[in-house]
């Protein structure tokens, strides 16, 4: 007992500021009355808010690339992460909030289901995935890190990723209590995992925001929510709206699966062009850990999880490979959107980092 004690001991990782995370600056009028909302309180509702949110929505030529809209959502669903700075927690489960949220997920939804090619199995759900996952021949953002990238591009990736990976699995856990017997003991393997197996500085957001440090970037969760554009909060906005919702749990097991089926290969790539940039073990630590536990992952995501689900709700087949296909359309247009700007000599964030 006392030497297990004092091995977690040593292990703790270094205290970093608690979340919650930083009231992000509004970027339009919904964001900016919903910033208001929420530091107000439970009961307090801006006038005209709900107005303001379908007039917004309606002229939005693409949510998927909408800053005002994409933040909002961002901000509702961090009510059921770690929560915003200076807002009540008793907001999380605000009717009118809910209803607002509604509204914003029922156009992002729809325009995901028409951006989004839905694919269709011809034979298993597992090779249809592995099937998928082959054609995805789309620019390489790690083979851009791995032979160009400078420093500051770098460190502009660890920002873009900083806004899911620093609370990797979360969105993904929420499929575990919708989930049973074979998919979810699979789902909760691959988790385990992730959040470090036990090992609190093996979390693979730890280990990611050590990463960040090394480049004298701030690890705190939502400290750069102001420098990235509105495709990196619809990436992380997909997999949360599809782990909330029992409706979605085929989608966001399809997107588990495609997440960790195309991760071992670009880590590889990525921890390749850190150690070229001359930084230390530290620095590429995130990136070799995904190199071997992600090529293991992948076969429990595909066979174990998405297969199991697929035989025993085969009505989700459907989902679980649009929420696949999700994964790779929309984490596709933001790193293709960071390789342009970086192929274009600019930066690829709103803000330059001091």
């Amino acid at each position: 007992m006392t030497t297990t004690t004092a091995a977690k001991t040593t292990t703790s990782p270094p205290q970093r500021r608690a979340w919650p995370m930083p009231m992000p600056e509004a970027r339009g009028p919904v964001s900016a009355l919903l910033g208001e909302w929420l530091l107000a309180g439970p009961g307090e509702r801006p006038a005209s808010v709900m107005g303001e949110v379908r007039r917004a929505v309606r002229r939005s030529e693409s949510l998927l690339d909408d800053d005002d809209l994409q933040l909002s959502l961002f901000m509702l669903y961090e009510l059921h992460y770690g929560g915003i700075a200076d807002v009540d927690d008793r907001v999380e489960w605000d009717p009118q909030l809910l209803e607002l949220r509604a509204v914003v997920e029922a156009a992002f939804e729809a325009e995901l289901r028409r951006t989004v090619r839905q694919p269709h199995a011809r034979r298993g759900v597992s090779e249809a995935l592995f099937e998928l996952v082959r054609g995805d021949d789309g620019p390489s953002l790690s083979r851009f890190v791995e032979t160009e990238a400078s420093l500051e591009q770098y460190s502009e990736v660890l920002v873009n990723r900083s806004i899911y990976t620093l609370k990797e699995a979360d969105p993904h856990s929420w499929g575990i209590p919708r989930l049973h017997t074979r998919a979810k003991a699979a789902l909760v393997e691959i988790q385990a995992d992730e959040y470090g197996g036990g090992r609190p500085d093996r979390l693979h957001a730890t280990i990611f925001a050590r990463c960040m440090e090394e480049r004298d970037l701030d690890s705190s969760y939502g400290a750069y929510a102001d420098h990235v554009h509105a495709n990196v909060f619809a990436s992380l906005n997909t997999m949360s709206m599809f782990g909330l919702h029992r409706r979605l749990r085929g989608a966001i097991v399809g997107h588990l699966a495609a997440y960790e089926m195309t991760s071992s290969l670009p880590c590889r790539a990525y921890a390749s062009g850190i150690r070229r940039l001359g930084l230390g073990p530290e620095a590429s630590d995130y990136f070799d850990e995904h190199v071997e536990a992600d090529a293991v992952h992948e076969q429990i995501a595909a066979r174990d999880l998405a297969g199991a689900l697929a035989a025993d709700e085969p009505e989700l087949v459907d989902d679980i490979l649009f929420g696949a296909a999700a994964c790779l359309t929309v984490d596709g247009m933001l790193w293709g959107s960071v390789l342009q700007a970086f192929t274009e000599g600019r930066s690829s964030l709103r803000l330059a980092l001091s």
